[in-house]
């Protein structure tokens, strides 16, 4: 959340304020008249004042008037001050530096065992523990909105004004303290950060790693030079400034060597626990450089601030290191980064901008409907087996499993498995853009791409799949002399893609979702093949190597299955989750069944054959055939952004923005909605200048 924009703190204030100048000469008077060596109980008075209340005066005038107050009444309030002073220099600052804002160590399965376990059965308070006294101190979730409404500049203004009230020698001891906590923090987390680099994950990504000193390395030396400087001028009366500059180059060579691994993670495979590692490194550096600006800033002032900020940062970070659904949230969030880095790779094959792209998709989406045609006849019979559900169930499965990796084997393309590889790819180029926000006019002509190679990749399934299926029970008919679908069969059919009928639209949603689930799949199988390098495991496999002596095969077959692993997973998974949700439906008696668009429409092919259905009937089942597509899109390509948007943290910005820019290129050019760009003048053509633009020949998959 933004900080309010804040006001000058001026001695008008009070004046043209009386009331409020008089509650907070109250609030000093009675934090001055409290005794003992605790002063818990007095912050705890402070923030209870300083917190909004209905009808009262909001935190901006409370902090204004109290740092207002500080500044006059010095004498009144210096007991107390004496008193903080002495209870802050026993205050351990170091845990707090080096653990709040910065993922754990521990792994998310042994971090969600002890937050469950922490709150069934919370650990005692440490009240020498900075972190457990922020956590005391403002324990509401709805303290973190007035505190970031006061912003750092207030709480650096409150910060000044304290240790104006101390004496020179009581604010010294207490900025001695706070420098010797803060240079601690600084040296534990430069050795965590070169510690990382013999992680076994790191090494995989860059083994170069294992040869020389990194830059990780390099800043922890640097920086315990820094440290032992400082410490020594903490007894010399004028000790010589010490060159930040090389530590600053460091910083920045660590934060290109993370870039360098993230890029790497795309090619090599990523991990939930490698893109933890990364982001947890991210954090360090981060918090390296604010202790830094802290202990080197120039001017007392921008102490304050840079010290106002972490303050606030670290009360953020208190209050989501007890949450787990924080937790949970920051790793689903991982794993659907690491999940999506491959998938978005994939993407580009199914987004065409020429003519000749145009036409590949048709004849690849043509392809796979001669396959589906036949799979849907298969099923057919099976179904006409009178066999036990369950066994029902498994050979629909293999028939629609095995199916659909036929169809990538031989390079044909199914219209409904787009969505989650596009989805991917539009959250990549999204990300790309400034500031992690969409380039409106851009990504509507991005959808204009989409929707045209959807509607390709949908009429090349369904007119093949409706048209081979036709004419192959009017054969059938021909041969055995009755049709290919009883009566039943074909009323049982018209009424499984009818809305009004029966359950077409939330059987399509279903299948969408198994849509989503197998990008997901094929994301997580393809990391998976990075990680464990499956190319060279399968070449120097010892049975291969006895069953293929030939090093040119199996180095094909070993390329092919590293490659494809992710792609024969998901569509093999994906039929199985089409085939057993009817099984599961039909045990449960819940309303689950499956509809998707290619099956639907060779379904109905055969059952216009065997059916002889009138035209206007057939092209009404026709209708509802696309519509079921429509929702199979929808639905799938809705979760896959979603998905991919929230692991790249990035968004769409304005819907109606977007929405404008989205009618006004297809105003512009309505037939670029269905149909392909007509080719340039060979005069005319420029190289293509735009980032992931499809080259000619682009094969879809």
């Amino acid at each position: 959340m933004a900080p309010a924009a804040e006001r000058p703190v001026t001695d008008a204030t009070i004046d043209s304020n009386p009331a409020e100048h008089s509650l907070s000469l109250a609030l000093l008077r009675s934090l001055a008249q409290a005794e003992g060596p605790d002063c818990l109980p007095q912050l705890k008075q402070l923030v209870a004042w300083l917190r909004p209340s209905r009808g009262g005066l909001d935190s901006e005038q409370r902090m204004d008037s109290l740092i207002t107050s500080l500044a006059q009444q010095a004498e009144l309030i210096a007991p107390f001050a004496e008193r903080l002073q002495a209870w802050l220099c026993k205050l351990h600052l170091y845990p707090a530096l080096v653990e709040q804002g910065l993922f754990s160590r521990r792994g998310f399965a042994r971090e969600f065992v002890d937050r469950c376990y922490e709150r069934l059965n919370p650990a005692p308070l440490d009240l020498q523990d900075a972190r457990d006294v922020l956590r005391l101190l403002l324990p509401r979730p709805r303290d973190l909105e007035w505190l970031n409404e006061l912003g750092a500049e207030r709480w650096a203004a409150l910060f000044q004004a304290f240790m104006a009230v101390l004496s020179a020698e009581q604010a010294t001891s207490l900025r001695r303290h706070v420098r010797l906590e803060s240079l601690y923090a600084l040296e534990m987390l430069s050795i965590w950060v070169a510690a990382e680099e013999l992680d076994r994950d790191l090494m995989r990504l860059e083994p170069a790693l294992v040869e020389r000193d990194s830059a990780f390395v390099a800043l922890q030396r640097e920086i315990a030079q820094c440290v032992s400087q400082q410490l020594q001028a903490l007894h010399e009366p004028s000790p010589p400034p010490f060159d930040l500059a090389h530590v600053e180059v460091l910083l920045a060579q660590c934060s290109e060597q993370i870039q360098r691994l993230r890029r790497r993670m795309v090619s090599r495979g990523s991990s939930i626990a490698l893109t933890h590692l990364l982001e947890r490194l991210e954090q360090t550096l981060t918090r390296l450089q604010q202790l830094l600006a802290i202990l080197f800033a120039a001017q007392r002032d921008n102490i304050a601030r840079q010290g106002a900020e972490l303050f606030i940062e670290l009360v953020h970070a208190g209050h989501e290191r007890q949450g787990i659904r924080p937790l949970w949230r920051r790793n689903t969030r991982l794993l659907a980064r690491s999940i999506t880095e491959n998938t978005s790779d994939h993407g580009e094959h199914y987004i065409t901008r020429d003519r000749s792209g145009y036409l590949a998709m048709l004849r690849s989406a043509g392809g796979a409907g001669i396959i589906i045609a036949l799979l849907a006849l298969i099923k057919i019979q099976i179904g006409g087996l009178g066999l036990p559900p369950l066994t029902t169930a498994l050979l629909e499965s293999l028939n629609y499993g095995l199916g659909f990796v036929l169809v990538h084997l031989l390079h044909f393309t199914i219209a409904t498995k787009q969505p989650a590889m596009t989805a991917a790819r539009l959250a990549q180029d999204i990300e790309r853009g400034e500031r992690g926000k969409a380039n409106q006019k851009r990504l509507a002509m991005m959808l204009v791409d989409l929707i045209r190679t959807q509607w390709a990749a949908v009429m090349g399934n369904v007119l093949v799949a409706v048209s081979l299926a036709f004419v192959l029970a009017w054969l059938y008919e021909l041969w055995q002399g009755s049709p290919l679908l009883s009566s039943e069969a074909v009323a049982y059919q018209l009424k499984a893609v009818s809305p009004i009928n029966g359950l077409a639209l939330w059987y399509a949603a279903i299948a969408g979702l198994w849509l989503f689930c197998s990008g997901l799949v094929a994301g997580y199988f393809d990391n998976r093949a990075a990680c464990l390098d499956l190319r060279g495991r399968l070449l120097h496999h010892p049975l291969l190597r006895r069953l293929l002596p030939a090093k040119t095969l199996r180095s094909r077959i070993a390329d092919y299955l590293h490659d494809n692993y992710g792609a024969l997973m998901g569509n093999f998974l994906f039929g199985v989750m089409l085939g057993m949700t009817g099984y599961i439906g039909h045990s449960t008696g819940l309303p689950l069944d499956i509809r998707h668009v290619a099956f639907s429409s060779a379904n109905i092919g055969y059952s216009a054959a065997s059916g002889h259905l009138a035209p206007l009937l057939f092209a009404q089942a026709l209708g509802l055939v696309l519509l079921i597509g429509l929702v199979n899109l929808l639905v799938s390509f809705s979760l896959a952004l979603r998905v991919a948007l929230k692991a790249r943290q990035v968004q769409v910005g304005s819907l109606g923005t977007l929405l404008g820019s989205f009618i006004q290129q297809v105003r512009s050019e309505p037939r670029l909605l269905l149909l392909p760009p007509k080719p340039a003048p060979v005069e005319a053509e420029l190289p293509t200048t735009e980032a992931g633009a499809a080259e000619d020949g682009d094969k879809p998959h």
